[in-house]
């Protein structure tokens, strides 16, 4: 069933495309996200194209955009890495919206990278922002630099819990940006272990949690060596970003 606020927006892209309204609202009750049908979705105040090739910006994420810009206030500027970036909105928010940052979107995907570098250039960041090929579950590539924060949002979904989401999850979305493998920790390991390097001293890395992930992940932070470990809490008071700073 179309709520109010999806009819309301896919009337207005039939109007702007041409296409019938009727045939969009079909492909919405068939499962299909409004985002996807709309190619475009707000995030953070900001227009984030979006494609089958990137996962849908969700609100829960907005909260890790929130730390991060508490973390960096009146920091001259920071350099920040948004790592498993999909369409790019983590990164792109910070710079928008902290005077001075420059980020990298980090991504393995070539069309997801495609789209992170369009976005770039919707949000009039060209200058601030680029888009770079890296995979998480490996070292940084070499002159990647070093940055104040890393900011990342990786798969975390378990993998036998993929199937039973909702179909309009587990149809349309990318399953290589939500499976997070086994226990759904294997990204957590991976960045955490490996792009210590990418961290200036005194930096900070911010994770993105499932909401039954915090301790976990946590604890893969102590155990690579990360200090001043906390929790933030979203909206719905679920401990929903994890973060560590490198001594």
């Amino acid at each position: 069933m179309v709520n109010r606020l999806e009819e309301r927006l896919l009337r207005e892209y039939a109007q702007k495309s041409g296409e019938p309204l009727d045939a969009l609202v079909r492909r919405a009750e068939n499962d299909e996200p409004v985002a996807y049908i709309l190619g475009e979705w707000e995030f953070y105040s900001l227009p984030i194209k979006v494609t089958r090739d990137t996962l849908i910006p969700r609100p829960d994420t907005e909260t890790l955009v929130d730390r991060a810009i508490e973390l960096l206030k009146g920091r001259a500027a920071p350099r920040i890495l948004d790592l498993c970036a999909g369409t790019g909105c983590v990164g792109l928010a910070l710079a928008a919206n902290i005077p001075g940052a420059t980020a990298i979107l980090a991504e393995l995907s070539e069309p997801a990278l495609a789209v992170c570098r369009e976005n770039i250039a919707l949000n009039g960041l060209t200058g601030r922002v680029a888009a770079r090929r890296a995979d998480a579950l490996k070292a940084p590539p070499e002159n990647l630099g070093t940055f104040d924060v890393i900011v990342c949002n990786p798969p975390y979904i378990r993998t036998a819990v993929i199937a039973e989401l909702d179909a309009s999850v587990c149809a349309f979305e990318p399953i290589t940006a939500l499976d997070g493998g086994d226990d759904g920790l294997d990204f957590y390991r991976a960045v955490a272990a490996q792009w210590k390097t990418a961290l200036k001293k005194g930096g900070k890395i911010l994770f993105e949690v499932g909401y039954d992930q915090s301790a976990e992940v946590a604890e893969i932070l102590r155990r690579n060596e990360y200090v001043n470990i906390a929790a933030t809490r979203d909206l719905n008071n679920t401990e929903r970003v994890i973060e560590g700073e490198i001594k």
